[in-house]
């Protein structure tokens, strides 16, 4: 491996649009809100974004379980509406992205961009005519399901659950994907089981990517995807945000790592090649107060993310500097592939 200074790192970090394609914010900052609070991105997180030298920010809407079905809709609009609301609070600082000359101005005035995307599409119920009005709103992202079953597919779950025959994409998830692609949301499908994965394949006509997975071959979870899930994604000219989350990047604490992270681009990289790579970080630690008093126990066992935070994105690009990346492969998976896929998809 080369020799690579953290300010080499930085220096070439800072060159490039660094977007990460998902984060679970709009659930922290809506239940901060909803406790009176205000300008909580400005507060709480603009200056990470700005330490780890981020100019976008793909902002999930997620359901919990205990809203399903029946407050999908409100929760999915609380989320959007406190990002709104949001935007009108820091309009110096921050910027719903609804297109590429939206993100591009953005970064050119020193702003963070955030686009929209739903984690599942829980809060359109059955109901297709919604998905105009989300997209009204500015959502420009949707993953089909979360590992649960919706009216559009199945879920695949993180481990090994007891379970009936698994089902592919329903006729309703059918004229999702095309009602999608016509109005110009790209289709995520992270979090689609197998079956639903290759129906996705052979429905999409346009670039479909999976936000927030690594490869299976090194940690066989069916959260991640397989070699073949990643050539027939890099045939769509879509691509693969990493994800890192230390379950899904190692198989123990002890090598939930940056390097291991750095292992999945290696992978990916050999089979593909670096133009079908993003970033998909799911951080996940900022959460962890609103989860069971048991299940916070066990995070300090094995941390949810092996990337510190925003503020630690520069370490990705030494490391991959560091195993003799080119500045051009860096910059797609720092960004750059994100913008070419939005480019073909949006409208």
């Amino acid at each position: 491996m080369a020799e690579v200074t953290k300010e080499q790192a930085r220096e070439l970090h800072d060159r490039f649009h660094v977007l990460d394609g998902h984060f679970d914010l709009l659930m922290d900052v809506e239940i901060q809100r909803g406790y009176g609070k205000t300008k909580m991105i400005e507060t709480e997180y603009l200056s990470r974004f700005q330490q780890g030298g981020v100019h976008s920010i793909v902002a999930a809407v997620f359901v919990e379980d205990a809203f399903v079905p029946e407050m999908s809709m409100r929760k999915a609009l609380n989320q959007i509406s406190a990002l709104h609301a949001e935007a009108a609070e820091s309009p110096e600082h921050i910027v719903i992205a609804k297109s590429l000359e939206d993100i591009h101005r953005a970064r050119a005035e020193q702003k963070v961009s955030f686009i929209l995307s739903l984690e599942g599409a829980e809060p359109l119920h059955n109901d297709l005519s919604l998905l105009r009005i989300y997209y009204e709103l500015g959502v420009r992202m949707m993953g089909l399901v979360w590992s649960r079953r919706n009216f559009a597919g199945d879920g695949s779950f993180f481990a090994p659950v007891r379970e009936g025959k698994k089902g592919g994409i329903t006729d309703f998830g059918v004229r999702l994907i095309e009602e999608a692609e016509k109005l110009g949301i790209v289709i995520d499908v992270s979090h689609l089981n197998d079956e639903g994965f290759w129906d996705v394949m052979e429905i999409s006509e346009k670039p479909v990517i999976a936000s927030h997975s690594n490869s299976r071959a090194l940690v066989p979870t069916m959260r991640n995807l397989t070699d073949d899930q990643i050539k027939a994604i890099a045939l769509k000219d879509g691509l693969i945000g990493l994800n890192a989350f230390s379950m899904f990047t190692a198989s123990t604490s002890a090598e939930a790592t940056i390097e291991r992270l750095v292992d999945h681009v290696d992978h990916m990289r050999k089979l593909v090649g670096a133009q079908y790579i993003g970033l998909g970080l799911d951080l996940c630690d900022d959460l962890t107060k609103y989860l069971p008093l048991d299940r916070i126990a066990k995070t300090k066992e094995m941390p949810f993310d092996v990337v510190k935070g925003h503020v630690s994105l520069p370490e990705i690009t030494r490391e991959l500097m560091k195993r003799g990346y080119k500045d051009e492969e860096i910059e797609g998976i720092l960004g750059g592939n994100y913008l070419r896929v939005y480019q073909e998809v949006w409208k």
